[in-house]
């Protein structure tokens, strides 16, 4: 007889770093999936935006397949076809020249990192090795990132941690002024902050940073590992401010639920990491790349992009019905599909607790700190399924409410 495991198998047998739900999902398919007992949930989350074009989309699953018969991994002393496809891609939609492939959004920003302090030790000499992040950003869970990372929590049980790394203030160009000089090799931001609770930059402020970047000679990383891949409408949020940085980190999305992270950079840059200097060894893998350049043929061949603005308006629409019936949310923000709903003070540190309620409803959604519920489904999310989770949705934020 098979063994059903169960919720509380996790709390025996896995590392505590997680406290999942109380339910197991083992099916989905575009934005629904099922748990062990037959339960339907509307999917808000996208996998943590990940799922662009939903559960078990059948293409990217031909697309697998595929490649399952040819080649699973070859290591780095070797390339292959779908990754140099892939790469040619990204290239062709972006500014970059070259592409590094790894893992997660962590392994490529830890490579945005360590490429810019190689580019300004040799360029300029070792005084030039500051990097310059932001208050409440998020970058990934390695040292490096959680210390460049803007969220002590994250990283205050790790000490000591990687040095000469400064926070400015998101959004307040004075703040980055006072911190910014000759001894900066990189300033590291999310163009909508998403774990910070779902902030987008100003445009003023993203162009007089590239300003002060270039001034000082200093790298500017775009982390696009969550507003990428059409989350915010189009390819690269990057392309909403005309704001072209040096380096751009993309994962999540790319893989459409296949992990896979990757560093854009331009030629001059990307020519300074040598043979040697760093390396990965997943990276690059071949059904990770025929997944992925199937994901971005998909979001192209069939217009998804073009109908992430619609699903925003029928998101937001929703949201404020509920927040007129409850005034439940004190503002609603976001670009795209990477929605944050801010709680009222009434409602303050109970974000998690929707979250739950909202399960137990039928609907899964995310957090973004304690006062942020956030929206990050796939970008094919039928209206239909919009509208069942919205009014499941609102049952969670009834209860909530009393």
């Amino acid at each position: 007889m098979l063994r059903k495991f169960l919720r509380k198998d996790f709390d025996k047998w896995m590392i505590p770093v997680y406290n999942p739900a109380k339910f197991i999902p083992i099916r989905g398919e575009g934005s629904t999936i099922w748990d062990q007992n037959g339960k339907d949930y509307i999917d808000f989350t996208g996998g943590i935006a990940v799922n662009v074009l939903g559960h078990a989309h059948p293409l990217l699953k031909e697309a697998l397949e595929k490649q399952l018969d040819n080649l699973w991994h070859i290591g780095n002393g070797y390339t292959n076809e779908p990754i140099l496809k892939l790469a040619r891609k990204l290239i062709d939609s972006t500014f970059a020249d070259r592409v590094f492939f790894c893992n997660s959004g962590a392994e490529a920003n830890e490579t945005a990192l360590k490429l810019a302090r190689k580019v300004a030790k040799d360029k300029f000499g070792k005084h030039k090795n500051n990097i310059l992040s932001f208050k409440n950003s998020f970058h990934g869970r390695t040292l490096f990132t959680v210390a460049t990372g803007g969220k002590s929590e994250y990283s205050k049980h790790f000490g000591p941690l990687p040095k000469k790394i400064k926070h400015a203030l998101f959004n307040d160009i004075n703040s980055v002024s006072k911190l910014i000089n000759e001894n900066t090799c990189a300033v590291i931001i999310e163009p909508i902050q998403g774990e910070g609770g779902v902030i987008p930059a100003d445009i003023s402020f993203l162009k007089e940073l590239r300003n002060l970047c270039d001034k000082y000679r200093v790298i500017l990383i775009f982390d696009e590992v969550q507003t990428g891949i059409g989350r915010t409408g189009l390819l690269y949020a990057y392309m909403h401010y005309g704001v072209i940085p040096d380096i751009l980190t993309s994962a999540k999305g790319l893989g459409g639920g296949f992990p896979i992270g990757a560093v854009l950079a331009k030629k001059e840059l990307a020519l300074m990491m040598t043979v040697g200097t760093h390396g990965n060894t997943y990276g690059g893998n071949p059904l990770a790349g025929a997944v992925a350049s199937e994901v971005l043929e998909l979001i192209k061949k069939d217009k998804i992009i073009d109908g992430v603005k619609e699903r925003h308006m029928w998101i937001n629409s929703h949201l404020n019905k509920i927040n007129n019936g409850l005034h439940i949310f004190k503002e609603i923000r976001g670009v795209g599909l990477l929605i944050g709903a801010v709680l009222d003070e009434k409602l303050a540190g109970q974000a998690n607790k929707i979250n739950i309620l909202a399960s137990e409803c039928g609907v899964m959604v995310l957090v973004a700190g304690n006062n942020v519920i956030r929206f990050t489904p796939a970008l094919n999310i039928s209206k239909k399924e919009i509208d069942i989770g919205m009014e499941r949705f609102a049952k969670a934020c009834k209860l909530i409410s009393k």
